[in-house]
């Protein structure tokens, strides 16, 4: 019988690393946050491992080098080799293996070279892949410049934060004085930043650094970062005090002068020429070129780095046709331009993936206002009836001669004002808040103009009152606010915190970028968009997870299809052509819907889930595949389904078990919502996928337990066997899960047959006799009708 992975590893990929000479304290096993996933409304993680970080030791200092992926000994040697590939690309190392145990494959991420399989006792050595590494990387630890790079890695970093700080500690190692970081919102670029700098502070290296942001709230951020490690010798530049003394000043555009409404003298009054030693700019992607060339041409001498959340994977070359993209291409360009390519790269589906950012719910409303049918390309004149239309900067009603041929979707709310529209959409959110768990729930909306975000707010207060009047509740003052601005600012605290009001926050784009609101639940496009970084800087919003609170999952509400800026060729199909004459009544055009926090797309061929692929984009697997992926992994992992039965009905073995088949990619929980089978229970999902078993439903193997089973039942005695039987029901409605959890021997079903005290009554403990009854309801085809 071939080895499953677990004894793959301890038996054959184990001595033969001991054997190539690898120190054991050199290698280690690694997990990831965990991937959340949402059931059933909430969040739970799963767990992810990295089988082997392969690291070698320069002068003290273990540093990872290589990754091994381990999968059965029967399976081919490169199996792993993509799942590798994209923990290698996390750790930002330059070589990555997989094995089967009996051979092995290696992979070179610089160069995307793949080489034959080789013989594991031909596996490198720590000294080879050592010089290998340095010669990829151009590193010698003979100059003085290397010294950052032997600091001890900062305490509580994730593995991809100290992966981004070696990056550009390797560039400055080799001369170059110009770095790019590209990391998506919410993976802690300015953490990254304080653990560069104090490295780079401990080697001796660093004599006076600059920290520049646009914003005051950015910079009360960065400092609060800052002085976690710098302590009272990081200090906020201000208008009054250039703070000359600091080891780190942090400072905004508009204070050092660089901005359109700076004091243009600041800059050059306080700090003079090569004054600081390294500067980096956050944000580079929303100043650009504009605003942070002053102080970088002011400081030629400098290493300089780049913090950005742009989404560099963008195809402007197949972008919708509606995308004004001048803008974003040359942002984009004006950054690689000056500081060359990332040296690190980190995408939200990769943070995603790997459960560093909380998973996101998509749902694309398909509200649908009366007298108008609105795309995100806009609205024809012939559209519009002029009782619903108004003029935006007199409210007066425009009449059809007054109208344009055609209004951009950017128009609405602009120059057109469409009431009913805002009404429609703020009653749906309101009624979707409701059903997902109430309305006292963080929500930003994003609207177009102020002007929108007020008349939305009285919208979204007015559906409010209506509901609290009808539930007799009290009514939070204020629930929705404005958030524009200075307007609404005095609110700001309650909604970033945990206070009981100020639950619906309405921007522009105010808290856009830069601004924490860990616990927001919910992200709503009210305002359309076309640049694809102004969309993932507000989704960056909700991508914060939340332990105290328990967030770990946002919704995103799009009522104006801003979603398909996610990834082009994931663009939802345009909805159908609508007779004018039924133009008013309510319709949900084809869309993706939600399956535990996966999309899923309906298509002519049938249904496609959306998963992060291995380089962190996204790619559509149809049902089948996904499918045949769950069924690799299990078969990798289980000998058979007998020995599968077994591993089942003990909750310890079953949960290491799903801890396989718990990210995306291959999701048993995933499955079974997008093909519709919540009537199973896991253990069919996976059974079936497997070994080909007939699927049965969670009911009839409860009623089978009845029927076929009662001459067990009649054994355990009359009054036990009421109890399990009662089991075997709660069983029916909620699964595996559900008998495993305390509280079902608090069901007025188990209670009302005598609970825990009569299946103790035949002299068995209760956890015994549940075992045996699941394995009676885990019956296999061969068994079914014995």
């Amino acid at each position: 019988m071939p080895l499953n992975e677990a004894d793959t590893r301890a038996k054959l990929i184990d001595p033969a690393l001991r054997e190539a000479g690898w120190p054991e304290d050199w290698i280690r096993r690694e997990q990831t946050a965990g991937q959340v996933h949402i059931v059933g409304g909430g969040g739970r993680r799963g767990r992810k491992r990295i089988d082997y970080v392969l690291s070698v030791n320069i002068r003290g200092r273990l540093i990872p080098v290589a990754l091994l992926e381990a999968k059965a000994e029967d399976k081919m040697p490169g199996a792993g080799l993509e799942q590798a590939k994209a923990y290698g690309r996390m750790h930002g190392v330059p070589l990555v293996y997989s094995s089967n145990g009996h051979r092995f494959v290696e992979y070179v991420l610089a160069t995307g070279e793949t080489s034959r399989p080789s013989a594991m006792s031909q596996f490198p050595g720590w000294q080879q892949v050592s010089d290998r590494w340095q010669e990829l990387e151009r590193i010698d630890f003979a100059s003085a410049a290397a010294e950052p790079l032997l600091q001890p890695a900062r305490q509580g970093d994730w593995p991809y934060q100290r992966a981004a700080v070696r990056a550009v500690q390797q560039r400055i190692m080799r001369g170059e004085k110009r770095a790019l970081l590209s990391l998506a919102t919410g993976t802690g670029k300015t953490r990254i930043a304080a653990s560069l700098l104090s490295a780079l502070n401990a080697s001796g290296s660093l004599r006076k650094a600059l920290f520049v942001c646009d914003r005051t709230a950015l910079r009360r951020q960065a400092l609060t970062a800052l002085h976690d490690v710098f302590e009272d010798d990081a200090a906020a530049a201000t208008s009054r005090s250039p703070e000359r003394n600091a080891k780190v000043v942090v400072a905004t555009y508009q204070t050092l002068g660089v901005a359109d409404d700076g004091d243009a003298s600041y800059l050059d009054r306080h700090y003079g020429e090569d004054y600081f030693s390294h500067i980096v700019i956050d944000e580079c992607h929303r100043s650009a070129w504009g605003e942070w060339r002053a102080v970088l041409e002011r400081n030629p001498n400098a290493v300089q780095i780049g913090l950005t959340a742009t989404p560099r994977t963008y195809d402007y070359a197949e972008a919708p046709a509606d995308l004004d993209n001048g803008e974003d291409a040359q942002i984009t360009e004006d950054n690689y331009r000056y500081f060359g390519q990332p040296v690190y790269e980190y995408g939200i589906a990769s943070a995603m993936r790997d459960g560093y950012l909380a998973a996101m719910r998509l749902i694309i409303s398909g509200v649908i206002t009366a007298g108008q049918l609105e795309r995100e390309e806009g609205v024809q004149r012939d559209l519009l009836e002029p009782d619903v239309v108004r003029d935006a900067k007199t409210g007066h009603e425009a009449s059809v001669a007054e109208l344009r041929p055609h209004y951009s979707g950017g128009a609405l709310e602009d120059r057109l004002l469409l009431p009913d529209r805002i009404d429609a959409f703020a009653d749906d959110l309101l009624q979707r808040l409701l059903e997902s768990g109430g309305p006292h729930q963080k929500t930003l909306v994003f609207c177009r103009t102020v002007d929108h975000a007020q008349r939305v707010v009285a919208a979204l207060g007015n559906c409010y009152a209506k509901w609290c009047e009808e539930h007799g509740r009290q009514p939070v003052e204020p629930w929705a606010f404005v958030c524009t601005g200075e307007e609404g600012a005095h609110h700001l605290d309650d909604f970033k915190g945990n206070g009981a009001r100020a639950y619906v926050a309405c921007t522009v784009d105010l808290i856009s970028t830069g601004v924490d609101v860990p616990p927001l639940q919910n992200v709503v496009f009210f305002r359309y968009l076309k640049s694809p970084i102004l969309f993932h800087q507000m989704l960056g919003r909700g991508t914060r997870i939340h332990e105290p609170s328990g967030k770990l999952h946002f919704t995103v509400y799009d009522y104006t299809n801003a979603s398909r800026l996610l990834d082009v060729s994931l663009a939802p199909p345009a909805p159908g052509e609508v007779d004018l004459d039924e133009r008013e009544v309510e319709r949900e055009p084809e869309r993706v819907f939600e399956a535990e926090g996966v999309e899923v797309w309906i298509e002519p061929e049938g249904a496609v889930i959306v998963v992060p692929g291995a380089d962190g984009s996204l790619e559509r697997v149809s049902l089948d595949d996904y499918r045949a992926r769950i069924a690799e992994r299990l078969l990798g992992e289980v000998d058979g389904l007998d020995a599968f039965r077994e591993r089942w009905i003990s909750q310890p073995k079953r949960e290491d078990l799903m801890s396989i088949l718990s990210d995306q990619s291959a999701s048993a929980d995933v499955y079974r919502a997008a093909a519709e089978l919540n009537d199973y229970d896991l253990y069919d999902i996976l059974a079936n996928a497997g070994w080909e078993q007939t699927l049965r439903t969670r009911v009839d193997r409860a009623d089978r337990v009845e029927e076929v089973e009662a001459e067990w039942l009649d054994a355990q005695g009359e009054a036990p066997a009421r109890v399990l039987t009662a089991l075997a029901r709660q069983f029916g409605f909620g699964g595996t899960e559900t008998l495993e959890n305390d509280h079902v021997f608090e069901t007025p079903q188990v209670l009302d047959a005598g609970g825990v005290p009569t299946l103790r009554s035949g002299g068995r403990e209760p956890l015994d006799l549940i075992t045996e009854l699941k394995r009676r309801l885990f019956v296999n085809d061969r068994e079914w009708l014995l």
